[in-house]
């Protein structure tokens, strides 16, 4: 059987029928940025898609035994005029159908987890140390974000190269939830700030397990083309979790322990049923990439030289959700301490915050998404995305009321659904290497973990020395400068 071959492609020539490279291709496949065309008659047989962008996979045809194998072979919807009575095809729809429906519940379990940590410890923490909340809230939030920064990029690096009959994704983040959810569980059952700060760890060291290889999926099974709509449910379901989790917490907040466990059962059950429902592919038979210290030392080094691109989206998001966060991470002590509420206002006021909030988010994302997908262009939704950010900061500065926190409540969250809802799918067509989706999109999001280090730290000491009236100005520029940071990106 003849073949031939290149550094992205083999093809092969099978009795009766050719697959090779056309301009007038029936069929596309999408590999990671190339696009393989293949042509086929109308009765082309069927076939199942198959592929990882850290491996070289195969698609099969059980009535002629054909095989094309290439680094990720997805089909792209047939082109207008093009017969879909196919078997592939209609598996295409209902694969790709699957995940669209079931991703934003899996996006919310990682978010969900961070978030009624970050609320319940904060009442924790209270309670254990009142005199000193502020700076130990930051040390916790130091500390799981440091671990966070060195974990993801870790479980990117080894799920790239994981080879099982579950493929490179399911493992990591069935093992990952189920760890999380313990770390949730040990949380709940803390009496000390080092009891609660290794319980913290682990959940947000098993939920990164799980959030990895879960942004992986992206990039390994979504064409570009959709790619937009995809981040948009994807960041439904963070920020509906991030909203989410507050009110939870303000449900449970005199049963910590409970509403920890009812959270940790929550995630697990969405969890395996997202993987269950979505399964990846058995790839133990494709080339096995090596691993060792200086592989995963250098996994922390992308050039900015050889890719600005990448460089100016990670600065960008580090800015945007530094800003975010240095808000968000202190709502509980600002309702408090800024508006002058009694701690039994501000456990009260916080779901509200969160239910009037939801509307101008699911507008802001539900829109953004598709019309990024629409006009081809990422950049100027994230920027207005961005700008939004910082006007919403500078309203409790001029206004320190509660109307004055709920419109900046909820002007912040359209601006971060808007950003949200592109930005994932801007990152995806900035990566340096398809092979290593998952480690480089773990290096990009620590872009958005490790602004939970320093985010803590920098506003603990600004409302330490100059009050919280001075907190939201300087967010406001910090939002305003990651939105622009992404102009400069090729990429529209």
């Amino acid at each position: 059987m003849p073949s031939s071959s290149s550094s992205s492609l083999i093809q092969r020539t099978f009795p009766a029928r050719s697959l090779h490279c056309s301009t007038s291709p029936s069929l596309d496949y999408d590999t990671s940025g190339i696009v393989v065309q293949v042509a086929a008659p109308a009765t082309w047989p069927a076939y199942e898609p198959v592929g990882h962008s850290s491996a070289r996979d195969r698609i099969n045809s059980p009535t002629e035994g054909m095989t094309l194998t290439g680094p990720e072979l997805l089909p792209a919807p047939p082109r207008p005029g093009v017969s879909t009575n196919t078997r592939g095809d209609d598996l295409y729809r209902n694969r790709l159908g699957r995940l669209f429906a079931t991703v934003p519940f899996a996006s919310a379990c990682p978010q969900l987890g961070y978030a009624i940590v970050g609320y319940f410890s904060a009442l924790q923490i209270q309670t254990m140390d009142s005199a000193h909340k502020v700076e130990k809230l930051a040390l916790l939030h130091v500390v799981v974000a440091a671990s966070s920064m060195v974990a993801q990029p870790l479980i990117g690096v080894l799920s790239d190269r994981t080879r099982s009959r579950l493929g490179a994704r399911a493992p990591w983040m069935l093992v990952g939830t189920l760890t999380g959810c313990i770390g949730l569980v040990a949380a709940g059952f803390s009496t000390s700030i080092a009891m609660l700060l290794t319980a913290a760890v682990i959940s947000h060291v098993g939920f990164n397990a799980f959030g990895g290889p879960l942004t992986a999926i992206q990039p390994d099974r979504v064409p570009p083309h959709r790619r937009g709509r995809y981040s948009t449910l994807a960041g439904l379901g963070t920020i509906g979790a991030g909203l989410l989790g507050p009110a939870i917490g303000a449900s449970f907040a005199t049963r910590i322990g409970l509403g920890y466990s009812l959270v940790a059962a929550l995630i697990l059950l969405i969890s395996v049923a997202f993987v269950a429902i979505n399964p990846d592919r058995d790839n133990r038979r494709a080339p096995r990439r090596p691993f060792d210290l200086a592989t995963f030392a250098r996994t922390f080094w992308i050039s900015p030289r050889r890719y600005p691109d990448f460089a100016w989206v990670f600065l960008g998001r580090f800015l945007l959700c530094g800003g975010y966060y240095m808000i968000l991470g202190y709502q509980l002590y600002i309702i408090e301490d800024y508006i002058g509420l009694s701690v039994q206002e501000a456990t009260r006021l916080t779901p509200i915050l969160s239910l009037l909030s939801l509307p101008g988010f699911l507008l802001a994302i539900g829109f953004s998404g598709p019309l990024s997908d629409r006009i081809g262009r990422r950049k100027p939704i994230v920027v207005a995305g961005g700008l939004t950010i910082a006007a919403s900061a500078l309203i409790p500065a001029v206004s320190p009321t509660v109307p004055g926190l709920i419109v900046s409540i909820m002007v912040l969250t359209i601006g971060f659904g808007t950003f949200l809802a592109v930005d994932q799918a801007l990152v995806t067509e900035v990566l340096p290497n398809g092979a290593d989706a998952a480690k480089d999109l773990g290096i990009l999001n620590i872009a958005a973990t490790l602004p939970n280090t320093f985010a803590p730290i920098t506003a603990a000491l600004i409302v330490t020395n100059f009050g919280y009236g001075t907190l939201y100005p300087i967010v406001a520029v910090i939002a305003a400068a990651g939105a622009l940071a992404v102009l400069p990106v090729k990429t529209p």
